[in-house]
């Protein structure tokens, strides 16, 4: 292998490349796509189909990611795979609304293309390397789970959703026991795994971005299709752009830098990283919802609450301040008690959200969440060294 494919490790800390950025675009598409088949799927069967896709196309992101961690994307080889794997993403985003109908084997073929691929790629690059090992056992798990998405593409209904999501539980757990298999053992996160943390962080918060962007791409676009834009329309695209910028305000004002040091100083980083992307699945799925509700509000913002609706405009909310208090706690070593509060007052809404309209509740939703930003910054500049209240 060539040496400077790897990322030089120079202690200042990799920034994260151009062609990473254009690379993350799919990723918008892919976001929007899975959007827009919740809204359309808003049953039991439904959310757990979108929750699955989900799954599928974050561990899609998380493994790439994991390369370009530990290799130069800006070299020619590196970034000649990243762009073959952006086209076989576009086609398995492409394929999501279809994902379990009639496009269920095309699916599944570009991903396991995609991830199987990409994996092989990197062994014919690496020759001799110290790293081969590793991408040997991870090659081995996605084999492994290559053989159920393929079952589940030739299958149909339930035992697609049960197939598939076995092929999903072996990539997203298998990391957890270093990828261990029969005669190649196990990886070890602390030598096998030495990443950039700085890198890796920022990827995280990027994607968090492309997420939020949505929420914003959203309001925007279900209200440019309104025909009249009424004063409760009106209203509730405000309420749902304060949402997404509250959103932000947790997640971003005082604890993403935190979060690159605690990686980047962290004496199992390879560890630390792998707990980074466990929780940020649920914290950008929990934004995903967020913008399933906005766009319900927006449409009908004096809409009577059924028990779909209360799920969606309460339990996106919920499941974003619990990632981001799991999160924190990797950071700093203590779930906030802001965090607890708001998630505590969400649970007291949930049955007095069915007195009112869907825009009273998004915007009760918004407003919790922006306690909760205001109550965490104060406290933070309070005790700038210490875990958040």
């Amino acid at each position: 292998m060539t040496p400077n494919l790897l990322r030089e490790r120079n202690g200042q800390g990799a920034s994260v490349s151009f062609s990473e950025l254009l690379f993350d675009l799919i990723y918008v598409f892919a976001v929007t796509q899975l959007s827009h088949y919740l809204l359309h799927h808003l049953t039991l069967t439904g959310a757990l189909q979108t929750l699955l896709l989900w799954f599928a196309i974050w561990l899609a992101w998380q493994y790439t990611a994991w390369v370009t961690n530990w290799f130069n994307p800006d070299t020619r080889q590196i970034r000649l795979l990243l762009f073959t794997i952006m086209l076989l993403g576009l086609f398995v985003a492409s394929a999501l609304p279809q994902a379990f109908g009639e496009r269920g084997l095309i699916f599944a073929g570009c991903y396991i293309t995609l991830q199987v691929g990409r994996t092989l790629a990197v062994l014919a690059l690496l020759k001799q390397h110290a790293l081969r090992k590793n991408f040997q056992r991870i090659l081995g798990w996605l084999i492994i789970s290559a053989l159920f998405w393929l079952a589940g593409g030739f299958s149909e209904g339930n035992t697609r959703l049960l197939l598939w999501a076995i092929a999903v539980l072996c990539e997203y757990i298998s990391p957890m026991f270093g990828f261990r298999l029969p005669l190649l053992g196990r990886s070890d996160s602390g030598s096998e795994w030495t990443i950039e943390g700085h890198h890796l962080a920022e990827r995280c918060q990027l994607f968090v971005i492309v997420a939020l962007g949505e929420t914003i791409l959203i309001t925007g676009s279900t209200l440019s299709e309104m025909d009249i834009w009424s004063a409760p329309t009106l209203i509730a695209s405000l309420v749902a752009f304060i949402g997404s910028l509250a959103m932000w305000w947790v997640y971003f004002d005082t604890s993403s830098k935190a979060g690159s040091h605690a990686i980047s100083q962290s004496e199992n980083p390879g560890q630390l990283g792998a707990y980074f992307h466990y929780v940020h699945v649920a914290l950008v799925g929990a934004i995903i919802i967020c913008a399933v509700a906005n766009e319900l509000v927006i449409a009908h913002p004096d809409g009577g609450i059924t028990s779909v609706t209360a799920a969606v405009l309460l339990l996106g909310p919920a499941v974003y301040l619990f990632a981001n208090g799991l999160y924190k706690r990797l950071v700093y070593r203590r779930f906030p008690l802001s965090h607890l509060v708001g998630i505590l007052a969400l649970v007291v809404l949930t049955p007095l959200a069915y007195l009112t309209d869907l825009l009273m509740v998004n915007g009760l939703t918004t407003l919790i969440m922006l306690a909760v930003a205001i109550w965490e910054s104060i406290s933070r500049r309070r005790t700038p060294h210490a875990a958040h209240a």
